[in-house]
């Protein structure tokens, strides 16, 4: 099941939820293997062709190309930040990115400020040669009826009642004292204005770093978490290779294909048909033949459902099912009831779990000759009697709740799991 969607490179969404957390990472991380495994062949393909010898063809005048740079061990050199012990760390990198906005800000203000500096010096030496220009010979006239409008004006000032002139002087300081309390409000609102931008532009920043933070850390303790699930996956795996080394040392046969199940009516009633008895089925599928085709040529020889000690079907076998049925059969039990199904979506088992959360589904690789769950480094069983035995005092995940202890029988009759022993 597991190489088929690595061939494909593609999943069922249906059969992607029935997976959990752990086990999406796990086929997300085999599927990139995957990419990573075609695209090194790809290249070394691409580079055995390059290698034969080919007609030299005229470069282009402006031809790129790449050059990666090697390390000491002659493969592509490559640096992830944080690692090498001279990197800054990331507060270290925020506060000098934070101080150098600082800085360009200050910079940018220094130069407003000369330049209106250097506005205002410019206008002055203006005036100033605006009036040398009256000063001129040629401006002499022109100077002269300057000073007696002047005059002139002076006299009229001087004969007006003081009254007026007081008003008038008056009018103009109140003039430029609001002029002045404008300036003065316009410099706080920009003040104001700027302080604001200042504390948003922080917070955003403080709030990005926050949440950059809270995601190294949800890394790291996925990281830490199959770490720990690898480590106890080995160590089980140690123990069983070594039971297995002390108790057989030769590689136990499989057992003889048994007999074909029989199920007879009861005393005093005819026969009935069994594929049709309370249950009204539509015509299967392709899909459906071919899985139900894969499980008697492939799975039956294996004794795939039966007992581990006996000829009988185990309690907990189910037949094809789909995912809401099986949540149907477990709503009625206790935490730590399970089924194995067969999947209807691909060549494969499936193990519906109710814990206390709710139901779990767990898809069980069977495309070796062996029986796992999906995933990196998991335990190969046998036959599924074996994987059931193993999961009843062992947990399935690294939480250590799920183990296997009450199995769901057959609530119908005839059982769901005839048409692939017909």
């Amino acid at each position: 099941m597991l190489r088929q969607i690595l061939s494909e490179m593609y999943i069922d969404p249906d059969l992607l939820a029935e997976l959990s957390e752990e086990q999406k990472q796990i086929l997300f991380f085999k599927m990139r293997e995957e990419q990573i495994r075609r695209w090194k062949e790809r290249e070394a393909a691409m580079e055995r062709k390059e290698s034969l010898p080919v007609k030299s063809r005229p470069k282009k005048e402006n031809g790129k190309s790449v050059h990666w740079k090697l390390g000491a061990d002659k493969e592509v050199w490559v640096w992830v930040m944080g690692e090498h012990h001279l990197d800054k760390p990331y507060d270290v990198l925020c506060s000098e990115i934070t101080a150098e906005r600082e800085r360009l800000r200050a910079k940018q203000e220094a130069e407003e400020l000369r330049k209106t500096q250097s506005e205002k010096f410019t206008n002055n030496l203006k005036t100033k040669s605006q009036c040398s220009d009256l000063q001129t010979p040629n401006n002499w006239k022109t100077q002269n009826a300057c000073k007696k409008v002047a005059e002139e004006e002076e006299v009229r000032q001087e004969s007006r009642p003081a009254p007026i002139l007081e008003e008038k002087k008056t009018q103009k300081k109140e003039l430029v004292k609001e002029k002045q309390d404008e300036e003065i409000k316009q410099v706080e609102e920009d003040k104001t204005k700027q302080i604001y931008k200042n504390w948003k532009e922080d917070s955003e920043w403080q709030a990005s770093l926050r949440k950059s933070k809270a995601a190294d850390e949800k890394r790291r303790s996925l990281a830490k978490q199959a770490r720990e699930d690898y480590k106890r996956l080995s160590l089980a795996a140690q123990r069983g290779r070594s039971a297995e080394g002390l108790s057989a040392p030769q590689k136990p046969r499989r057992p003889p294909l048994p007999p074909k199940p029989q199920f007879l009516p009861p005393a005093g009633h005819p026969p009935k048909a069994l594929g049709n008895q309370g249950v009204t089925r539509t015509a299967s599928s392709s899909a459906q033949e071919d899985i139900i085709r894969w499980f008697k040529e492939e799975q039956l020889p294996c004794r795939a459902g039966y007992q581990k000690t006996s000829d009988t079907i185990a309690p907990w076998f189910h037949g094809i099912l789909t995912l809401n049925k099986a949540n149907e059969l477990l709503s009625t039990g206790l935490p730590g009831t399970f089924l194995i199904r067969v999947s209807e979506k691909m060549k494969g088992y499936a193990l519906s779990y109710l814990s206390e959360e709710g139901c779990k589904h767990f898809l069980i690789d069977a495309s070796a000759d062996s029986y796992s769950f999906l995933g990196v480094d998991q335990l190969q069983h046998a036959t599924l009697a074996d994987l059931v035995e193993y999961h009843k005092e062992e947990p399935i995940t690294s939480l250590g709740k799920e183990l296997l202890l009450y199995p769901c029988g057959q609530q119908e009759q005839p059982p769901d799991y005839l048409e692939l022993f017909e």
